[in-house]
């Protein structure tokens, strides 16, 4: 017998690219399950798959930066519950210092959707039950009409795991100029946030003050330094310049709306501006500027 349910959970991450660096992602989960009935004639309570598979998942992954420990430009060490991140891309080097709950290590060269499903494969296996005999994932893109980037950030104030300074989100943007959609504006932002690490000014730091591994060599003219304390540790973090955007605020999708409308009414402040933004799958911000 088998049992699905589609749209299960979204996974909400980072990864660290050989190529691109650091990569925002939001991943679909799709679940099927092999095996006998319960004692209820069921495969597995739809509450406890919902319960136990979601938050198993979301409890492995999500909000997490994901680290390919098989490739070769990648070290970590770790004391306690700190580790000390080094990964090298062709876009520039990444180091982290953070709370172990802040990575995944994901036993593979790459992160992509096969590495990723079989590591929650099998952390799931040690949590379903004996008659579920086999499961099987299926993770996938949101296919987007309007353009899309990915980006990465941390929040502080969070009470949740949107704290951890290195997660992400692949994200769609529609820009309404006058009330007429307005495409190039979209491919704008696209390209502009592609694959990068959206800073604080506030969280921004001189890299000589981070406390990063020993064998860290970089300067203050190559990366941008980010560091704060929030509830579920001590952050720091080291970013190539170029995969960088410094804002002059928080980086709640809220904002982020906020920011993309200014900029766009100081390019054009003849115009009316409204900003769909979206922050991974189904959920975003609205925000508006009339022309001055």
């Amino acid at each position: 017998m088998q049992l699905f349910v589609k749209d299960l959970t979204v996974i909400d991450f980072s990864y660290l690219c050989p190529i691109r660096g650091m990569v925002g992602e939001s991943w679909i989960v799709d679940v099927l399950l092999d095996g006998g009935l319960d004692e209820q004639n069921m495969v597995l309570d739809f509450a406890k798959v919902k319960r136990t598979i979601k938050n198993t998942i979301d409890d492995v992954a999500d909000h997490r930066l994901l680290i390919p420990t098989a490739f070769s430009e990648v070290r970590w060490q770790q004391q306690g519950d700190r580790v000390w991140m080094d990964f090298s891309s062709q876009k520039g080097d990444i180091h982290l210092a953070c709370p172990s709950q802040a990575f995944a290590l994901i036993p593979s060269e790459m992160i992509d959707f096969e590495s990723v499903n079989k590591f929650l494969q099998q952390a799931l296996k040690e949590v379903l039950p004996n008659n579920v005999e086999g499961i099987s994932l299926t993770l996938r893109n949101e296919i987007h009409d309007a353009p899309y980037y990915h980006y990465s950030h941390g929040l502080k104030k969070h009470d949740g795991n949107c704290q951890r300074i290195a997660h992400g989100h692949r994200s769609p943007v529609t820009v309404f100029e006058n009330g007429v959609a307005a495409p190039k504006w979209d491919e704008y932002w696209a390209k502009r946030w592609q694959d990068i690490y959206l800073g604080t000014i506030e969280d921004q730091v001189s890299v000589r003050s981070l406390e990063l591994s020993p064998q860290t060599d970089i300067k203050d003219d190559t990366h941008f330094g980010f560091h704060y304390q929030a509830p579920q540790g001590d952050f720091q973090l080291a970013m190539p310049k170029a995969l960088c955007d410094i804002l002059p605020h928080d980086t709640t999708v809220e904002l982020l709306a906020d920011y993309m409308a200014q900029t766009l009414s100081d390019k054009e402040p003849m115009s009316d501006f409204k900003v769909i933004a979206f922050e991974g799958v189904g959920k975003g911000a609205i925000a508006t500027r009339s022309a001055k």
